[in-house]
């Protein structure tokens, strides 16, 4: 399971580091923009008469330069700045202010709209911010192992991932705070969500080059919509250059898994998309025999995995003296991931021995994006947007005990297209803006002929012998927003709404297969079938069309705020209060047992309030206080039921909505444009979380979504940025501690009882930390970075016995990078690992009575659930610039 030893590793930072030069002696000393006062990264610097004798910036701006002794006259050029000359002498420490010529400045209003692209844009962005955030630049993302949003978020401070069944990053958790507690934005607009149950997005579908920023806000001003306990994740997509620029990257790869097995693929394109049911026009009754199925799509076959391959090419120019700014990019990404698993207790189920899991998944990535920008004059803009991003996965799982198994085949398409216009108009002196935006977004997300069949051994089930299933669901928001803002001298004013109208579709139909020998004639693999399209199967007459699945849900929101903002010579302070009313609601396509009809209505007042103090220049006190909320998901509420991979899972529809009042108190310092040192405190208190949890009703085991009583989680988050010439450090930890005390199940004798027990909160990890050392020549061009990140042991799964909760140990990761340039034909050659160390994610029990007689392998005390092992990743390519 373990591709990579320690001696390895080391190796790897060895030969990273043989690319570092020595420091030269001299004249040394740091060069600055003389506008700004920010590090010049990668200006040149050479002794007049001497152009051979020469050195770069390095990423904090400083240089030295060996004179071979005696005063000199150094030139100093950059591109964007003027050439400048001064005097120096031998071992003098100088300090050189540049100036921008006039071109450069301005296209920097330009550039200006979009800052984040650099680090000590970044930087900016972070420093002048009235609300806690955090920023990724576009060049941090391109350095970066990581190829999608999802994976390369985790290095940010205070953001851990829930990864997918193939082991990729997928969703962003804030502060130790679930999936749920969180939304995404694309351009400052929410979107759709794919996702068949919830509504948040699933980042993995977004490709980090397509981006020009990533902005994480961890407190909320009353402009902001108010469903984001944890914090709102933005992706600033690529906005027009000031001067044209064509980039284009191709690049290749392989999973270390695939280096000693197959991969399992299966012919998905043979699916029906429809189940028979939609074939027949959705008829009241319908009785389905074998004719109403292909056998097609499940044969299935065993190759050596392909490549991977990720290409990406973007245009981006202006027109019209500047007034039109375009922006297009593409991007396609196939990668072959997998994952092998051994299981060895599975609460509420029965397995005998250890349970071996197998997994082959293909992943395509296609995404599109277009940006316009039209200045008709300096006070006014108009910005359109469109993206698509689409993913199609395609995955084969293998799963057997010591007497029985199984084998899925799901293929799953997603998309989600969104476009938005939105204007920005300054009238004159007056201190009017005004700026409004009006978006809209689909996503869709379906498992056409998800096959599933049952083996007792080495032959087929009889009976049950196997499930077919089709699910699909899409989602469509339309969004207006308004906001009116007046400036008065050290006064800013800001009143505006927004209205939301989302409405979403569910279906979901799935049919039981028995085998058409019988009990007495098994049909045998190897014997009677090689691949599963042999095998004879006849599928019981009716599916289960009247499932609660089958619904249509509707949600509308409706807001508005008022906020003001003042500012003194040393301090901003800034206060509001957002009011928002919503209705959410849904139809059952097929009432059975439940109610066709449900419907939650609720109005939430959310004051804010920030206060930002200058203690020293370079050095910012922040305070914030908000309120905010988190609506049930519309799957949740449903009363539904459904058998999936471990447990069946169970809707809600008494689930209210979380209301929390979230504090945070940081020191921002900022020594340099690149460089930082935070230093933060949080502290939330939520009213009715919602958390999933396994509870018995009857003879089952449910996962179910609940109301589980009050919480709080506090917490310290520390986020450095150093640069030393060559070298650069970037650290981050966070430790949070969360608290819920909730009602337990526990065997008193023979009666059950209940206790009660307080715990962290669901997903949450106590220790969260991320270290890259980042290496870069301006002089040979070279650049890497390794990446280590740790995340502790947190909460996976909550029972309703004592000490019977489900963990997810820590574990380790670290990755590599390295690129090489050759700026005069504008190509750069890079290559990327992950995940070498291979650490398994392991999964344990707690140690209670419920699990006291458990006869399997254990950690610590703790029965092992689980283990799982996903493979290291490399990369190989190159990027152009034109």
């Amino acid at each position: 399971m373990f591709f990579m030893d320690k001696r390895f590793v080391a190796a790897a930072a060895f030969g990273f580091l043989v690319f570092l030069p020595a420091l030269a002696d001299g004249i040394k000393g740091i060069v600055k923009d003389a506008k700004t006062g920010e590090e010049i990264i990668g200006a040149t610097i050479a002794i007049k008469g001497k152009p051979d004798t020469k050195t770069i910036s390095g990423l904090d701006g400083s240089f030295s330069i060996d004179t071979k002794g005696g005063a000199c006259t150094l030139v100093c050029t950059c591109l964007g700045y003027r050439p400048l000359e001064i005097a120096a002498q031998e071992e003098e420490s100088v300090e050189i202010c540049m100036d921008g010529n006039e071109v450069t400045l301005l296209e920097a209003v330009v550039i200006a709209t979009n800052p984040g692209v650099t680090e000590s844009g970044a930087r900016q962005l972070e420093n002048k911010a009235m609300h806690v955030m955090n920023v990724m630049s576009a060049k941090a993302m391109e350095l970066s192992p990581d190829i999608t949003v999802a994976s390369v978020i985790q290095r940010m401070s205070g953001v851990t991932v829930e990864q997918n069944s193939s082991g990729e990053g997928q969703y962003a958790i804030l502060r130790g705070m679930d999936k749920r507690y969180n939304y995404t934005l694309v351009n400052g607009v929410k979107i759709s969500s794919p996702d068949n149950k919830n509504r948040f997005v699933p980042l993995d579908l977004f490709p980090s080059e397509m981006l020009d920023r990533i902005e994480v806000s961890k407190s909320l001003t009353a402009d902001m919509e108010g469903d984001g306990i944890g914090g709102a994740v933005n992706l600033v997509m690529k906005d027009a250059p000031a001067r044209r620029q064509i980039t284009a990257n191709i690049s290749t790869g392989y999973n270390a898994m695939y280096f000693d097995r197959d991969f399992t693929s299966f012919n998905w394109r043979d699916a029906n998309k429809k189940s028979p049911y939609e074939v027949q026009g959705r008829p009241e009754s319908y009785r389905v025999t074998a004719d109403d199925f292909t056998t097609k799509n499940l044969h299935v076959k065993n190759a050596a995995a392909r490549p991977d391959l990720n290409a990406g090419v973007s245009y981006g120019d202006r027109f019209f003296d500047g007034k039109l700014g375009v922006m297009a990019a593409l991007c396609y990404q196939h990668a072959n991931r997998g994952k092998e698993a051994e299981a060895y207790y599975l609460p509420g189920k029965t397995i005998y021995g250890t349970q071996f899991r197998t997994y082959s998944t293909a992943q395509t990535r296609t995404a599109a994006h277009a940006k316009l920008d039209y200045k008709p004059a300096a006070a006014h803009k108009l910005t359109w947007y469109g993206g698509y991003m689409d993913m199609k996965e395609q995955q084969v799982r293998d799963m057997a005990d010591e007497k029985s198994g199984s084998t899925r085949l799901r293929y799953t398409h997603q998309y989600i297209f969104s476009t938005t216009l939105q204007g920005t108009h300054h009238f004159g002196s007056s201190g009017l803006e005004l700026e409004w935006k009006g978006a809209y977004s689909k996503a869709l997300s379906e498992t056409p002929d998800q096959a599933e069949l049952n083996f007792i051994g080495t032959h087929i089930a009889n009976t049950g012998s196997a499930t077919r299933r089709w699910e699909h669901n899409d989602d469509r928001d339309l969004a207006g927003h308004l906001d009116l803002r007046y400036s008065h001298g050290l006064m800013t004013y800001s009143v505006g709404g927004m209205y939301r109208d989302k409405k979403r579709g569910s279906f979901f139909n799935e049919y039981t297969f028995d085998s058409t020998t019988g009990t007495a004639n098994p049909q045998y693999r190897g014997e009677d079938w090689n691949n599963f399209d042999e095998l004879k199967l006849k599928p019981r007459p009716y599916g289960n069309i009247g499932d609660p699945l089958n619904y249509d849900a509707t949600e509308q929101i409706g807001a508005a705020y008022a906020m003001t903002k003042a500012k003194g010579k040393r301090w901003d302070a800034t206060v509001g209060l957002r009011a928002e009313h919503t209705v959410q609601g849904y139809t059952l396509i097929f009432p059975r047992y439940s109610d066709p009809d449900g419907e939650q209505r609720y109005t939430d007042i959310l004051p804010s309030a920030h206060f930002k103090y200058e203690i020293h220049p370079k050095g910012r006190l922040h305070l914030s206080y908000n309120r905010s909320v988190n609506r049930p998901s519309f799957f949740e509420i449903v009363p539904y039921t459904i058998i999936n991979e471990d447990y069946k899972e169970k809707g809600n529809p008494d689930l209210e909505h979380t209301v929390a009042d979230n504090i945070d108190l940081r020191y921002e310092f900022f020594p340099k444009g690149s460089e930082q040192v935070m230093v933060g405190l949080f502290y939330k208190h939520l009213h009715n979380p919602i958390e999933y949890g396994l509870i018995n009703e009857g003879q089952d085991t449910y996962y179910k979504p609940m109301n589980l009583g009050n919480a709080t989680n506090t917490g310290v988050e520390i986020d450095v940025m150093k640069y030393f010439k060559c070298f650069g450090v970037k650290a981050n930890y966070t430790f949070t501690h969360s608290r819920i005390t909730t009602s337990k199940r526990t065997m008193q004798g023979s009666e059950v009882i209940s206790v009660n027990q307080s715990r962290p909160l669901f997903g949450q990890a106590a220790h969260v930390a991320n270290v890259s050392l980042l290496y870069k020549s301006s002089r040979w061009h070279w650049e890497g970075q390794i990446s280590y990140g740790y995340t502790g042991k947190r909460l996976s799964d909550i029972s309703n016995w004592l000490d019977d909760d489900i963990w997810e140990k820590g574990y380790h990761r670290l990755d590599l990078s390295l690129e090489k340039g050759f700026p005069k034909a504008g190509i750069t050659l890079f290559s990327k690992a992950s995940n070498l160390l291979d650490t398994p994610v392991v999964r344990i029990v707690g140690r209670g009575d419920h699990t006291a007689t458990v006869d399997t392998p254990r950690d610590n005390g703790y029965v092992i659930e689980r283990k799982e092992w996903h493979g290291q990743s490399f990369m190989f390519g190159l990027r152009w610039k034109l």
